[in-house]
């Protein structure tokens, strides 16, 4: 079988729950709800091209693949980049295999902004909603995933997406014992090992499930260092009766070790090393493939001399994310009686990670060390004296234990109206701790830290002062609550030609704060410390006798609340072939941890941190969609205000993202996408985005500076991007396909005073299909990266301006986009 041929055999197994779940909206419900949504081709499932592109129905703007797309893809890429032809979305991968993350822009908002969900669970990050896009499911196991730009559903457990969702869901077990093992080599040193194993139907009940793992690593594609990843998955699921009724137990775990790349600063460096122009900067003086790596000179250990380790923060043993994660979800459908359908998707995560520079030179008799005492200190490089200035780790450790819960009760009162309500609730608790480490100098010129996570999990590694107390570069703990209540309206008029639904939902969003360290007034900065300090100020705030003046404000606890209403209304109206549509929603994104933990002491003696407001949005969308069994297309104008905006961009030294206020903006766009089939064998697709953008307020620095942004473009989102992709079935053993993606000028700051070039890229996709030889799922598949070796950047380190001497100063950084990268997968199924 070709590769049509196969997806629509696999599509087959999956029957009724395929046809349920192809809206692919990120609950169960929602798949209930947009079932008759679906335009259906027999038992093939929702039309398609070349499932680049789905025949999509909803009252909003929204853009699918299916895995029959997402299987020509590098093996093991991040679903994200799988996605970067979508219109409007716009995806910057930090490296060609996806396992160093990137950055997200949909309709020139942020991954922040963005809602990503997983089987309808929320994947952003409770403290901050980052998404982090290499910890994502494996792509061969995803068999549909989706793009609501600018838009939610009505019950998206969220209380941060004002730009959008991003939604993918599992792949259902075939009714069939089988499976297939699947090995994969490349540049860089690239390996992959992937295999999976489907029980088919079992017992009497015809329990099936799948069973998946996967490992991979490859060195960097510049500088030294090497990113692994290993990853297990598995889903049994159980039917229930003939109705549809379901219960499907899914679980994830994905564990990542990787070596952080090093990138430019724009302002700094031209292509020959010299100071460029803001306008001019196009590379790094280190070479395109070349990574900054100093040499890491062995630390000298003298006893009775004061020795300091000089070396920089940049060496790249000692710049690591590692990162373990994981998930069990469960998905559920109950007739409870006829026309009336419960739903209940619970959920239980866990995350550990760090990252970023996570290292500092401590004197051995600092403060911090010597704690309520006046002398002394800690011999910490072990020389017999406290003289030294000694290199730690100062991790930013995070752990989250999530539980949630996406329910809904459905009532279809007749064929042509259906009434729905929804609860959803979910619940972190975000543990963010900095035990200082030791650093292992075992191989003096080539050191590690001597644990992933510093002094967090091995206490034999922790560094510990004169007082008992083992130091710690922050302590907060934190709660963030989200329950929300949703209703919903859908109804069909003039013989189906004319849908309405009318929604709208109530997030009830808490942030419960505990700050355990002493935090600097006025600043995001804290001092962990057993130090007793200095008689407490008028205000309030105190000091400490190692840092002179600096205020700090004592240890405190915090609660603060955020609700609102938030429509979400659209109407279609289809006539022949075509389909017009219009849609309204109001969208919130509530203050991320970060941000309300940067705290001053206000003029009535309270903590607080004025600024720090919900982000709202109001979006509308006016489409059309044009659909004959060979060609499908569509095409969106849309207009946003969002008030308060919060701009988010990546420290690489910190290891987090920061954020900066930019007050209002207004935007507005087009998004279009066609896919055509002419014939069995070629199908194209292609797309096209333009945005502009308009800034409507400057930024208040401090209280004396102000950043003149009025009226500029927001960063790191192109005015237009372009994406093309061309297929064809050469016959039933070879098939190839080239795809590109031009991405126009992106602002790297706020007052639009630096920019990047345009750039683009494209891949390449071949298989050999060895069905015709009676080897059933058998293939040899080859892709290509950046085929013609374009020299761009990719995500971007915003700042407010990149002109020394102008408010909001700061030197922007770049990661540097990846060269041309070969690979080849050979899979054999069974």
């Amino acid at each position: 079988m070709n590769r049509k041929s196969l997806f629509w055999a696999t599509t087959a197994l999956c029957g009724g729950l395929m046809l349920a779940g192809a809206a692919n909206a990120q609950s169960t419900a929602t798949q209930e709800a947009e079932l008759g949504d679906v335009v259906v081709t027999g038992a093939r499932g929702p039309r398609t091209t070349d499932g680049t592109i789905v025949a999509e129905t909803v009252a909003k703007t929204r853009s699918s693949v299916t895995q029959e797309f997402i299987s020509t893809q590098a093996a093991g890429q991040t679903i994200l980049q799988t996605l970067n032809l979508t219109p409007g979305l716009n995806f910057t991968n930090n490296d060609p295999y996806g396992s160093s993350g990137g950055n997200i822009r949909l309709r020139g908002f942020d991954g922040n902004r963005v809602s990503l969900t997983f089987d309808g669970i929320p994947l952003n990050d409770t403290g901050n909603y980052a998404v982090y896009t290499n910890q994502q499911l494996d792509p061969e196991l995803i068999e549909r995933a989706s793009v609501n730009t600018g838009t939610t559903d009505v019950d998206s457990p969220t209380a941060s997406a004002t730009g959008g969702t991003i939604n993918y869901v599992t792949r259902r077990p075939a009714a069939d014992f089988g499976g297939w093992g699947q090995v994969s080599g490349g540049s860089n040193d690239y390996l992959r090992f992937m295999g999976l194993v489907d029980t088919g139907e079992v017992g009497p009940w015809g329990t099936s499930a799948w069973f998946a793992a996967s490992h991979q690593k490859y060195d960097k594609y510049k500088g030294q260092g090497d990113l692994e990843k290993t990853q297990y998955n598995f889903r049994i699921y159980q039917p229930l009766a003939d109705n549809g009724d379901f219960v499907a137990l899914s679980g994830h775990y994905n564990e990542n070790r990787n070596f952080s790349y090093y990138g430019p600063s724009l302002i700094s460096f031209n292509a020959d090393g010299s100071v460029a122009a803001p306008e001019e900067v196009t590379t790094s003086p280190f070479g395109w493939n070349v990574d900054y790596n100093p040499i890491y000179v062995a630390p000298t250990v003298r006893a009775g001399v004061a020795d300091v380790d000089t070396n920089s923060t940049a060496y790249y043993g000692l710049r690591i994310n590692p990162s373990d994660t994981g998930n069990i979800r469960l998905n559920s459908r109950f007739t409870l009686a006829p026309g009336l359908v419960l739903t209940v998707d619970p959920s239980v995560q866990y995350t550990q990670a760090n990252g970023g520079t996570q290292q500092a030179v401590l004197s051995e008799t600092d403060g911090l060390l010597r704690g309520n005492n006046a002398v002394g200190g800690v011999d910490l490089n072990g020389d017999g004296d406290t003289l030294d200035r000694v290199r730690v780790m100062t991790p930013s450790n995070t752990n989250t234990i999530r539980y949630g819960v996406n329910s809904s009760l459905i009532w279809d009162l007749n064929d042509t109206n259906q009434f729905r309500v929804a609860y959803t609730g979910d619940y972190g608790r975000h543990r963010q701790t900095g035990a200082y480490g030791n650093i292992d100098f075992s191989d003096p010129s080539n050191p590690r830290f001597a644990d992933d996570f510093g002094g967090l999990d091995d206490k034999d590694n922790r560094i510990v002062n004169l007082d008992g107390f083992y130091l710690r570069s922050r302590d907060r703990l934190s709660y963030a609550t989200l329950n929300q209540v949703a209703v919903e309206y859908r109804g069909s008029f003039l013989n189906d030609a004319l849908k309405v639904n009318l929604g709208v939902r109530a997030p009830f969003f808490k942030r419960e704060l505990n700050q355990y360290c002493y935090s600097q007034n006025a600043s995001s900065n804290v001092r962990c410390t057993t130090e007793v300090p200095n008689a407490t100020l008028a205000n309030g705030n105190v000091t400490f006798a190692a840092t002179g003046a600096t205020q700090y404000i004592a240890p405190y606890e915090r609660t603060l609340k955020y609700d609102d209403i938030l429509p979400n209304v659209g109407a279609s109206y289809t006539f022949g072939d075509s389909t017009v549509y219009a849609s309204y929603a109001e969208s919130l994104s509530a203050p991320r941890t970060d941000s309300l933990y940067s705290v001053v002491r206000l003029a009535d003696g309270s903590i607080g941190n004025p600024g720090v407001e919900p982000e709202t949005t109001q979006t509308f969308d006016l489409g059309y969609r044009f659909q004959l069994p060979t060609l499908i297309a569509s095409a969106a104008v849309w207009h946003t205000d969002y008030d308060n905006r919060i701009v988010s961009s990546y420290d690489q030294d910190l290891g987090f993202n920061v954020d900066r206020n930019v007050g209002a903006v207004e935007s507005y766009g087009f998004d279009g996408s066609i896919g055509w089939e002419p014939t069995d064998q070629l199908s194209i697709f292609a797309s096209a985005s333009f945005l502009e953008s308009e800034i409507q307020d400057n930024i208040n620095i401090n209280a004396v500076l102000v950043a003149m942004t009025k009226g500029k473009e927001v960063v790191e989102t192109p005015n237009e991007t372009f994406g093309l992709r061309i297929a064809y079935d050469f016959n039933e053993v070879f098939s190839a396909a080239l795809q590109g993606k031009y991405v126009g000028e992106r602002w790297v700051t706020d007052v639009n005073d630096q920019k990047v070039d345009a750039y683009t890229t494209v891949d390449f996709d071949a298989r050999f299909d060895f069905a015709p030889f009676g080897f059933e799922g058998a293939y040899m598949q080859f892709n290509v990266i950046n085929v013609f070796d374009e020299n761009y950047y990719g995500s971007l380190g915003t700042t407010t301006s990149s002109t020394i001497g102008q408010p909001g100063f700061s030197r922007p950084f770049a990661n540097i986009g990846a060269p041309r990268t070969v690979m080849a997968s050979l899979r054999y199924s069974f």
